[in-house]
């Protein structure tokens, strides 16, 4: 029952990981007044690049690296529709997903079903070696900590910097940020960017660490528990670092579960992070006045500057 228990939590980390890198860029995005709900095609395309790159590369570094760029590049198009062209934010998310989709299965074609040596564990010597401790949490490897120390880095700037100071500006009221000198379109485009690089550092996670191969349809719907996340963790990267982490435990209930003899159909089991996303929106959406007070109040709305 321990080791099951150890699995169970060790494994929460890994799989919490892509969560994180992706939810922790969305709730930037979303913090300038940007809903991008195209985060399932950012990942796709990540995962794909990624995954394309480390196999003929031979190196892990280029892999994360072009998954970032190339989810980076898809995020600027979907800012220009929105910024430039003052296009529909939720409409241009959805075409940009669908496109970024696309591009992930033509880009990994050739390397379908194809497997990687997955990204190694990082030797931390006697902290690896510790009772219960060791396993949990120092026998990862090294995104799972990057993962982390993104998560802190977000939450001290956006809470403790001017720079988090202006993001939140911008997302409160883009007029009245404009009015005082702050460059709006461009603090959008830049969150943009980075919110589409960790969407890529996520995909890229997936097929370079923890599941070592290519195939269409991996992301699997968690773009959508990334924006779930997000509105979980009333935009705040602390408590949708707790959200992600949770997700990633039921992800793992199925194996869990099957392992101490249980019999529940691994069809409800593989379902149920979905029907708990579903849950958590409509408990958090019977308070609106919470919602209210946390989320960005330009969230979702077109800025035209010259208007």
């Amino acid at each position: 029952m321990l080791d099951s228990v150890i699995f169970l939590l060790a494994s929460t980390l890994a799989a919490a990981t892509p969560l994180l890198f992706a939810a922790v860029g969305e709730a930037v995005v979303e913090k300038t007044g940007v809903l991008n709900l195209s985060i399932e095609g950012m990942m796709a395309i990540g995962a794909a690049t990624g995954f394309v790159v480390a196999t003929l590369s031979g190196s892990y570094v280029q892999g994360f690296a072009m998954a970032a760029i190339a989810s980076a590049l898809l995020s600027a198009v979907f800012a220009g529709l929105v910024l430039t062209f003052l296009a529909n934010q939720v409409a241009a998310g959805l075409a940009i997903g669908i496109l970024g989709l696309g591009l992930s299965v033509l880009i990994g074609k050739e390397f379908e079903g194809t497997t990687i040596i997955p990204l190694q564990d990082l030797d931390l010597g006697t902290l690896s070696e510790l009772p219960f401790i060791g396993p949990v949490l120092f026998s990862h490897d090294v995104m799972v900590y990057v993962g982390m120390a993104t998560v802190i880095v977000c939450w001290w700037v956006l809470s403790h910097t001017r720079l988090g100071l202006i993001i939140r500006a911008v997302g409160e009221s883009p007029s009245a940020a404009a009015t005082i000198g702050y460059p709006v379109l461009l603090i959008r485009l830049l969150a943009i960017v980075f919110g589409g690089a960790m969407a890529g550092l996520g995909g890229a996670y997936l097929t370079l660490a923890y599941t070592p191969l290519w195939a269409e349809g991996l992301v699997a719907g968690r773009g959508w528990i990334v924006v779930a996340l997000v509105v979980f963790g009333m935009w705040r990267p602390l408590r949708i670092a707790i959200g992600a982490y949770l997700f990633g435990a039921v992800s793992l209930l199925e194996l869990f579960i099957q392992g101490q003899g249980y019999a529940i159909p691994s069809q409800l089991m593989s379902a149920m992070p979905y029907i708990i996303t579903i849950t958590v929106l409509a408990v958090i959406s019977r308070n609106p006045r919470l919602i209210r007070l946390n989320h960005p109040a330009s969230l979702g709305q077109t800025y035209n500057k010259s208007a």
